[in-house]
Order: C-alpha cells, then structure tokens, then sequence
C-alpha cells in the first residue's frame, strides 16, 4: 500500500535523520527491486512511441538545431559508449548528459507529449531522454530501461500528486530534476544512499522561476525540463564518485520548502509506494492529441463539436462574446486571469500562443480540430476574422471546476469546464465537457493503436518508411532488447534532412 510520508521544515537544531528525509525516502523507493507490471511495461512503450513522434516532428525546428548541435559538439565521455542523438545516424554519438539535452529539447519543443496535473502540473515523458540516453551510455538492457522509466514517473508524480510549486513561481522541472536521478539510479542499480544525494542535487540544481511560461514565452520552455535531465545524469555522476549534496534539501531551515516553497511553517503529505508494491504511476498519466498545452486539450475538441454543430459561430460578426468557465489554473495560467496582453497578440511567438487558451478555442471554432503547424503560423494567427472572435474569448474561474480539477478520484477529475457564448441576435450556446476526447475516460481514448498512428502521421514527412517500421518494431520488444538493442533505440532523418537547415554557431 501507498505511504504517506510528513514532510516538514526542520530547525537547524532539531534532529531529522537522513532516513527520514524525503530525498532518502525517494532513494529507497528508488533502489526497491519490485517487478514492472505489464499493464505499466506496456504504457512505458506507448510513451517512447509518443516522445519520439513528437521529437520527429521537431528535428528541423530552431531550438533542436541548436541544441543537437551542442550535444554533437561533445564527444562521448571515457566512461562509456555514448548516447545516440535524434535524427543523427546511430554512428554519432554524444555523451549522455548532452544527448539527454538535446533529445530533451525535442521531445518538449511542439509541448504535444504526456501530462499529469494535480497539486502541479507536469510532463512526465521528460523523465525518457536521460534515461535512455544512460542506458546507452553504460550498456543496459531493455529490462533496466523500463525499470527506471517506471520509477521515473512514479517519483515525478508523486511529488506533483503534493507539492505545487507554481503557486510560488517556481518552474516545475524542480520535480523532474529529483525524478530523473531516481530514474537513472533504478536503471544503474544503485544504492539508496548514492541516489538519496543524486536526488537531493538534482532539485538544488534545477529550481529556477516559472517565468519561462509567463508573459512573452521563448524558446527556453523547451529547454528548461531538458536542463533538468541533463542536471540529473550530472548529479548521478557526481553521487557515484562518492560527492554530497545539501541536505536536507526539502526540510532545511534554508531548504526549498523554506523558502521557495510555503515557507518555515509549512508541511505536505507525499504518497510514495511502500516496499515491494509496484510502481503504477504512469498509468494515471495521460498523453495529448493536440499540439497545445495540456489545458486546452478538452477545449479543443470541444471547440471542433462546436464548430459541427453550430457553423455560424465561425464568424466574428455573429459572436457578442464567449466565456469559457474553467479552474483557476486554466484561468490564471493560460487563461485571461493571467492578464498577460502577449496571449491576446496575433504577433506573439508560438510558445505563448500554445499557452493561450482564448487564441486556441477561437481557431479551433472556425477550423474544427488543430494541427501542429498550420494552427501556430503567423498567417493563421494574423487573421482578421480570427483576431476578431479571438479578442472576444475570455475565461473566468469557476469553484466547481477548481474543485474538479483538484480532485483525487479519477472519475470526477476534470481539465474542461463550461462554455457559454452570446450571440449578436440574442441566442446563447451552452456546453461543456469534463475531459479530453483521448484521455482514459473520454470519448476516443488513446491505445497503443494510437500511439502508433500519431507516431506515423508526425513521422512521416521526415523519417523514410523503413526507418519508421524498424523503430516501431523495435520498441515493442522493450523489455527483451539487449544492450545493443537499446542503442538502436533512437529515429533517424531521411537523408539530407539535418544538413537542410543551418546549424548555428556557438561558443563549443
């Protein structure tokens, strides 16, 4: 059964013995030899299917090109056979930190991979790239692969499951870095006392402010949840050759919950698995059908049911004003309550308007679904039509699907809420929906069918044919590749793909 741990901020004088603090306790899940269940094996599957059609479809984006070129500027590492780069040929090959860097950024770029909100919100799939970019670089099998993978989200969401750390302006990669050093510590078979300083670094390294989501949002956002990866297969390094970290970083009287967090006064309940129980986490998580933030996922395909429906709503000239009643994160966060003018501006930069529910839900209405590409350009965006109706979605927070959106029972959770739109001739459109359509408990929930068909229509327009059939078929034997095997566990480009872009200069 689930465990519950106290956490709470310690006076220096008190007493708080290291195996009981959080980072310890982490380390022992962490380190606990329990078997992979194969319902899990199979969703772990799904999820480096998913990351990879994400990253295909990002190779030749601006942030990728530049960070594959920083991973390719530095070799493989004397301690093991280096970590494969996605797009690049399985001969070019980086060290792990740097692969994790690089494949970390293509996987969040296009912000289309899984998610899992509670008291925070997260992409769990960002716990892959240094995991499998490990597990080349030292020879694991298929079998240790997965075993990290599942700690990994089970340590993330965890943590999510209890500590917000947005409400404090703290970017969430704070939980990945912790996550990803349990992960890689599971994957290296590691002790406890090892990981528990791994994982006490990897958060002293990667709490940074969450104004890389605010206001005009650059391409950082695609980088800061790879730097945590890349922080935490540093981290582990350093704890394997014996270095320590803060402790206790959570509980300090200067630790992050000090005074990053709730303060000296403060105090949560995470719930980690107890000894010998499984680690299930990732099947309360859950992937996205749309390229947008995780938010707008229901919105969207409400916005196409809409679109179905009532064609007439379409057209500005027949809309008064539309008010989407959602949670106080949607509102606040890429909603109108965050008071951020760049959501509202047909110039800003696709990284803000993915995070901006009332441009998302306008084109969704006109254009009946969303796509990767043609939704985000400038054109569509600059629409006068589409500016127009943009301009008249609002939101507005709603206590009962604040309530919804908090709620521990996965029959009542919800990321939607009610839309209500006025029309000009005095008619009002009222509808509303609890989940998105792909979510476990919606309307076309995702399988391994699609996972596969996503995989292939991202894929597609940059991978050759064989090559996107040999990575399907190898990563459905996850748990039975050997260390070679899992090396090969990476896509590559058509040919003259990478070369077609320039690649910019740096200071490597």
């Amino acid at each position: 059964m689930t465990v519950t741990h106290h956490v709470r901020v310690y006076k220096s004088e008190e007493t708080l013995r290291r195996e009981d603090q959080l980072a310890w306790k982490i380390a022992e899940v962490a380190a606990d030899p329990v078997a992979v269940e194969p319902d899990v094996v199979d969703m772990i599957i799904n999820r480096i299917i998913d990351n990879a059609a994400v990253a295909a479809a990002s190779l030749v984006r601006a942030p990728i090109v530049a960070a594959r070129a920083q991973a390719l500027a530095h070799p493989v590492s004397t301690g093991g056979s280096g970590a494969t780069v996605f797009g690049c040929a399985p001969t070019e090959l980086s060290s792990p930190e740097w692969a994790a860097w690089a494949n970390g950024v293509a996987v969040r770029e296009l912000d289309y991979h899984d998610t899992f909100l509670a008291a925070e919100y997260s992409h769990p799939g960002d716990n892959i790239p240094p995991l499998v970019a490990v597990a080349q670089h030292v020879g694991a099998d298929g079998a240790a692969l997965v075993r990290g993978i599942a700690t990994g989200y089970e340590i993330q969401m965890d943590l999510v499951r209890a500590i917000c750390l947005h409400q404090h302006k703290i970017d969430h990669i704070a939980h990945i870095g912790p996550s990803a050093a349990a992960g890689i510590g599971t994957l290296l078979g590691l002790d406890v006392e090892t990981i528990s300083q791994a994982v006490a670094q990897g958060l002293h390294t990667t709490t940074a402010t969450r104004q890389s989501r605010k206001g005009e949002i650059s391409t950082w956002k695609a980088y800061a949840p790879a730097f945590a990866g890349k922080m935490a297969v540093e981290a582990v390094d350093r704890a394997m050759r014996g270095q320590t970290s803060p402790s206790p970083i959570y509980e300090g009287e200067d630790g992050v919950i000090a005074w990053l967090l709730d303060g000296p006064d403060a105090a949560y309940d995470v719930p980690l698995p107890a000894a010998g129980e499984a680690k299930r986490a990732i099947l309360d998580s859950y992937t996205k059908e749309h390229s947008a933030e995780y938010q707008a996922q229901a919105w969207i395909d409400l916005a196409r049911k809409l679109h179905r429906e009532h064609p007439e709503i379409a057209d500005p000239a027949n809309v008064e004003r539309v008010v989407l009643h959602t949670s106080h994160h949607t509102h606040t966060v890429i909603g109108s309550g965050a008071n951020d003018p760049q959501k509202y501006d047909p110039a800003a930069t696709r990284e803000t308007l993915d995070h901006s529910i009332p441009y998302i839900f306008a084109v969704a209405l006109q254009d009946g679904g969303w796509h990767h590409v043609d939704s985000y350009t400038p054109e569509r965006a600059g629409r006068a039509d589409t500016v127009a109706l943009w301009h008249k979605v609002t939101t507005a927070e709603d206590a009962e699907w604040t309530r919804r959106y908090h709620s521990i029972d996965p029959a009542e959770k919800a990321f939607g809420g009610r839309v209500e739109i006025t029309l000009t001739d005095g008619r009002t459109i009222v509808d509303e929906i609890a989940v998105a359509d792909a979510h476990p408990l919606g309307a076309r929930p995702f399988a391994r069918e699609q996972y596969v068909a996503k995989f292939r229509l991202l894929a597609e327009p940059v991978l050759e044919p064989a090559e996107i059939e040999r990575f399907l078929a190898l990563v459905e034997r996850l748990p039975e590749l050997s260390a070679a095997e899992v090396r090969e566990l990476t896509i590559i480009a058509r040919p003259g793909l990478l070369a077609s872009v320039p690649s910019p200069k740096g200071l490597f």
